[in-house]
C-alpha cells in the first residue's frame, strides 16, 4: 500500500445509472409527449387512410420583455407661457324686424299748375296802345261780371305832362293782349268815337273809373278774397292775362300784419263770384295749411298757380237692409 489519499472507489454501473437519470431528466424538460410511432403501410393497399393527428397542445404565452431601465433624465426647465388673452365675442346684432309696408304719401294740399311767362301778360300798369301803336295810358284795373267774366278795362289815360290824367273803362271785348316783352300789353280795338269819353255818362252807367262793386260789377284790383265763412284769404294786387284776352289767375297777397309780404298765384277757376250784401264778391277756399303749403309768387321765377286740392272721395257705405 502506496502513501497519499485514498481514491473512490466508483463502479462502472453506477456511472451508467447516474447518466441514464440525467438524460431522462433533461428529456422531460423540453417534451412531455412522446413521439407517435411510425406505422408502415402494409404491403399491397393502394390507398392509405390519413391518420388524424393529435391536437397539438397550446404553447404558454411568451412573457414581454421589461424594457431596460434607464436612468431618468432631468426634464428642462419649462417656460412660463403668457396667459392666453380672451376676447369677448361680440354681441350678436338684434333680428331686424320685419319692414312694415310703406304708407302712402300724405295726399297733396293744393294742386298746383305752371305757366309759362311767355303766354301771358300782368294786368296793373301794362301799358295800353290804339290800333295805330299810339300809347294812350296804363291799365289800372279790370271789372268782372257775375260768374267771374271780364266785362271791362280801366284805362288810366295819360294828360299833357301829367296834367289831366283821367280814368276810363272801355270793353272787355276790345282788349287784345300781346305777349311778346318789351311791347304794351293791350291793345283797344275801338273806334274814334269810342276812345272820346262823355262829359257826362247816361244815366244808370257806371262812372268812368268807378271802383265800387255792384250786385254785377267787381273791380278785383285791391279787392278782398274771402271764405264762405267770410274769412280773409289775402287782397289782389294783380290778375294774369292770357294770350286770348282770358283771365288765368289772381295774385293774393296772403301776408299777415307783422309777416314779410308773401304773395301766391291762386288759380282763376278756383275764384267762385257770388253776389254777398248787394255786392259782388271773389271767394276762395283755402285753409291756412293750403295757403302756407302754395309756393310763393315772383316776377323772376316760373309761375305755379295754386288751387285747393280735391278732398278724397270717402268709402261707399253698404245700405242696411231693412230688418
Amino acid at each position: 500500500m502506496r502513501g497519499g489519499f485514498a481514491r473512490p472507489v466508483i463502479s462502472l454501473q453506477h456511472a451508467l445509472a447516474l447518466l441514464l437519470l440525467v438524460a431522462l431528466s433533461g428529456c422531460s424538460l423540453f417534451s412531455t409527449q412522446a413521439p407517435a410511432p411510425i406505422v408502415e403501410a402494409p404491403v399491397g393497399v393502394s390507398e392509405t387512410e390519413p391518420i388524424a393527428s393529435e391536437p397539438e397542445m397550446a404553447s404558454a404565452p411568451e412573457i414581454a420583455s421589461e424594457p431596460a431601465e434607464t436612468p431618468e433624465a432631468k426634464p428642462a426647465p419649462k417656460k412660463p407661457r403668457p396667459a392666453p388673452i380672451r376676447r369677448r365675442r361680440p354681441a350678436p346684432p338684434p333680428p331686424v324686424p320685419a319692414s312694415a309696408p310703406t304708407p302712402p304719401p300724405p295726399a297733396p294740399l293744393v294742386q298746383t299748375h305752371t305757366i309759362d311767362r311767355g303766354s301771358f301778360r300782368t294786368l296793373l300798369d301794362s301799358e295800353v296802345q290804339k290800333t295805330d301803336g299810339k300809347v294812350v295810358g296804363r291799365a289800372v284795373d279790370m271789372v268782372a261780371g257775375p260768374g267771374g267774366k271780364p266785362q271791362e278795362v280801366v284805362v288810366n289815360l295819360q294828360g299833357f305832362m301829367g296834367v289831366g290824367d283821367r280814368k276810363a273803362n272801355y270793353p272787355w271785348s276790345a282788349v287784345h293782349i300781346n305777349t311778346q316783352a318789351k311791347t304794351p300789353a293791350i291793345t283797344l280795338a275801338l273806334t274814334p268815337a269810342q276812345l272820346q269819353i262823355p262829359d257826362r255818362p247816361k244815366s244808370g252807367a257806371p262812372q268812368p273809373g268807378t271802383s265800387e262793386a255792384s250786385p254785377t260789377r267787381l273791380p278785383m284790383l285791391d279787392a278782398n278774397v274771402e271764405r264762405a265763412n267770410g274769412a280773409k284769404v289775402g287782397r289782389v294786387v294783380d290778375v294774369l292775362i292770357g294770350g286770348s284776352a282770358d283771365p288765368l289767375a289772381v295774385v293774393l297777397d296772403v301776408s299777415g300784419t307783422l309777416e314779410k309780404r308773401r304773395t301766391i298765384a291762386a288759380d282763376w277757376s278756383a275764384l267762385h263770384f257770388v253776389t254777398k250784401n248787394n255786392a259782388l264778391e271773389a271767394q276762395l277756399e283755402m285753409s291756412d295749411q293750403q295757403i302756407d303749403a302754395s309756393p310763393a309768387y315772383a316776377n323772376d321765377q316760373p309761375v305755379r298757380t295754386v288751387s285747393p286740392a280735391a278732398a278724397p272721395a270717402a268709402p261707399a257705405v253698404p245700405a242696411r237692409g231693412d230688418q
